[in-house]
């Protein structure tokens, strides 16, 4: 029998039930896919994250309870929280090797930084498509954005905060990975620059509270509208929570804290525990 060591860490967030949580699995070699499929299962949260060292740095996966993911931003700050936190406290930053490229995380005060790739948004000209988003989300958007997400612009921050999805009807968006539900910061949240809701639930992520890699589509989408580089966001979702963005060129800066909420074993029968590929 395999014992693994596991946390769940709150991300984007300072107080322990709010932002987003993520599983974080340190692992010394991979395990088999089937095995992390069914671990992530078991967790039932968004993300699960696993990483394996790899030189001076870090192999990393992030599995939903139903598929594989490209990038993703909580799991990924949860992930350098263990490592710089709990695993290796005297390092200042690591670096991650994913499917997305290498992804860096470093100290920023009580803060930890994250340097993501940016993946600015096209406008869609899609007249059914802005519809059948309106339908799902129970609100016509303004416009439709999209990168690797629709991205549904709203004109104020309370119209975001009021949608009622139906999931059913936005798991069925034919090739739509997930929809943003984004408006400007104003009226209660007029303290940031901007305001964002995720949905995914084709994925098995009905609704994620904050959604870092979210936001290396809103930011750069903001930062043009707004004229500005540093912006202030939130995800108003059921626990909600938030960051800082910087966009430094095809990079974004994704700043936020994270708090452990949990620290345990998970065992593994010896089948289950036998080794796996050895890279995302």
């Amino acid at each position: 029998m395999q014992r693994l060591r596991t946390f769940v860490v709150d991300a984007f967030t300072t107080k322990r039930f709010e932002g987003n949580p993520a599983a974080v699995v340190p692992l010394d070699a991979w395990l088999p896919d089937a095995t992390l499929a069914a671990i992530a299962r078991e967790n039932n949260l968004s993300e699960t994250a696993f990483f394996v060292p790899e030189g001076d740095a870090f192999r990393l996966r992030w599995l939903t309870p139903k598929v594989e993911v490209d990038l993703c931003g909580h799991a990924t700050l949860a992930s350098a929280f263990v490592v710089l936190r709990h695993l290796e406290p005297a390092r200042r930053d690591v670096t991650f090797l994913t499917r997305s490229g290498p992804l860096h995380v470093a100290r920023d005060e009580d803060a930890l930084a994250m340097d993501f790739p940016a993946r600015p948004p096209e406008t869609v000209d899609d007249e059914a498509l802005l519809r059948a988003v309106g339908d799902a989300l129970g609100k016509a958007p303004r416009a439709l954005l999209r990168a690797r997400d629709v991205v549904a612009t709203f004109d104020h921050a309370a119209d975001v905060r009021a949608l009622a999805p139906d999931m059913a009807k936005l798991a069925a968006l034919a090739g739509v990975f997930a929809v943003v539900a984004t408006a400007p910061g104003d009226g209660e949240d007029a303290d940031v620059d901007f305001v964002s809701r995720f949905f995914a639930p084709a994925k098995g992520v009905p609704e994620d509270p904050v959604t870092g890699s979210a936001h290396c589509t809103l930011a750069p989408h903001w930062c043009a509208r707004l004229g500005k580089d540093v912006l202030e966001a939130r995800q108003v979702g059921p626990r909600g929570g938030a960051m800082r963005c910087t966009l430094r060129g095809d990079r974004v800066s994704l700043r936020g804290h994270a708090v452990l909420v949990t620290e345990g074993t998970m065992y593994l029968d010896d089948e289950g525990a036998r080794s796996g590929r050895s890279q995302s």
